[in-house]
């Protein structure tokens, strides 16, 4: 069917992209790389950069002029573009900038956030969350890089955790002739899973890999040809695997829901003094009971002898790394959005529907809705 008039004015009027620093702590990550700012200007978009927001991950404000961006001097100036792309979700002192109509494009996991779910629909901000945009195969296509640098991770800061200086038993886990190696027991296989388990092998653990999805564990032993035990994800198999392991990693997702409580504070009683957990679902309010967000400046804290790892923002530390993988992921939507126009992009594009979380003060993800306690409204009627 031919775009109506009106459609085709709105596909070619320029958008202005804003891109501001990211605020929470230690994030040293940036909304678009360079590469991605030269796809954006040749579309006939405009993109306004926050002066240094690039710094943290290697790009200097020249390079990114370079490929076509303006820089700006203040946050306000980049939140006043019509789309704003970021990496983590807005901070208190960020919700001034909210307004009817702004269309924010970000990672957002409002479900443990209810204030800043209201904000957003108090606000009428159009919010599109990067980890919902959804394939029809349950794929999040947007999350993957970020889960795969963040299970990655999860290895090496737990087997950092495990060092004697830092609270832990003083275990490595690859061992050296003639002593055990460690023990690591993860829980869910999904994209995390399999990342913190392809750097435990890689290290000499014993790994164990727990999950409810048997066609994925059985695609899990086939791809690490043994060299992982996968166990049915039930209360027993992880008490048994927690009573066991050095380090436990949380890597549960229930896509733009809170995480499911898989380990109580009283289990931790059976666990050896000086294991780890690194708890990768911190993001969406933690699979451990004990867990609470902690940040790189302080990462870890202890209880009941057993060192806690919930950084929120785990990719932030690997900057350039995680801003390459997470434009190219990002950019495609992006430009789509800005150039078909948000509405119509949203009632093209089934992925991009499920991205949305807010719009136009209505709640329109389920499972954040029940997760903050407001009303949910289906986004397909609003738009029609």
């Amino acid at each position: 069917m031919a775009a109506s008039p009106r459609s085709r004015a709105r596909r070619s009027t320029p958008v202005k992209i804003g891109i501001p620093t990211e605020i929470k702590e230690r994030e040293h990550r940036v909304g678009i790389n360079p590469g991605g700012v030269l796809e954006l200007t040749r579309a006939g978009h405009q993109v306004l950069i926050q002066k240094d927001a690039g710094v943290g991950s290697g790009f200097t404000d020249e390079e990114f002029v370079e490929a076509g961006a303006t820089i700006v001097p203040t946050a306000a100036d980049a939140w006043a573009a019509d789309m704003v792309m970021k990496v983590k979700e807005p901070l208190a002192s960020e919700v001034q900038y909210f307004r009817p109509g702004l269309i924010l494009y970000t990672y957002l996991h409002l479900a443990p956030l209810p204030e800043l779910t209201q904000h957003l629909m108090d606000k009428q901000v159009r919010a599109i969350a990067y980890e919902t945009i959804e394939g029809p195969d349950g794929s999040l296509p947007l999350l993957r890089p970020m889960s795969e640098v963040a299970g990655r991770m999860a290895v090496q800061v737990g087997a950092a955790s495990l060092e004697k200086e830092r609270g832990g038993k003083g275990i490595l886990l690859g061992g050296v002739p003639g002593t055990r190696r460690g023990r690591v027991a993860i829980l869910g296989g999904g994209i995390v899973g399999a990342n913190a388990a392809t750097i435990a092998v890689g290290m000499g653990a014993h790994v164990t890999v727990l999950d409810i999805n048997h066609s994925r564990m059985a695609y899990l032993e086939d791809v690490f040809r043994g060299s992982i035990e996968t166990l049915y994800s039930n209360a027993r198999n992880i008490q048994h695997a927690i009573e066991w392991a050095d380090l436990v990693i949380g890597a549960v997702l229930v896509p733009g829901a809170r995480a499911p409580k898989l380990i109580h504070e009283k289990m931790l009683k059976d666990m050896e003094p000086g294991s780890a957990i690194v708890d990768v679902a911190v993001d969406q309010g933690g699979c451990i009971d004990t867990c609470r967000p902690t940040t790189h400046d302080n990462p870890t804290y202890v209880i009941d002898g057993v060192v806690h790892y919930c950084v929120p923002n785990m990719p932030g530390a690997v900057a350039q790394t995680s801003t390459f993988a997470l434009t190219n992921v990002t950019l495609a939507y992006a430009k789509r959005i800005a150039s078909m126009g948000v509405v119509d992009a949203v009632k093209a594009d089934p992925m991009l529907a499920k991205g949305v979380n807010c719009w136009d003060g209505a709640c329109t993800y389920q499972a954040v809705a029940d997760g903050v306690g407001t009303e949910y409204t289906d986004l397909a009627k609003i738009l029609a």
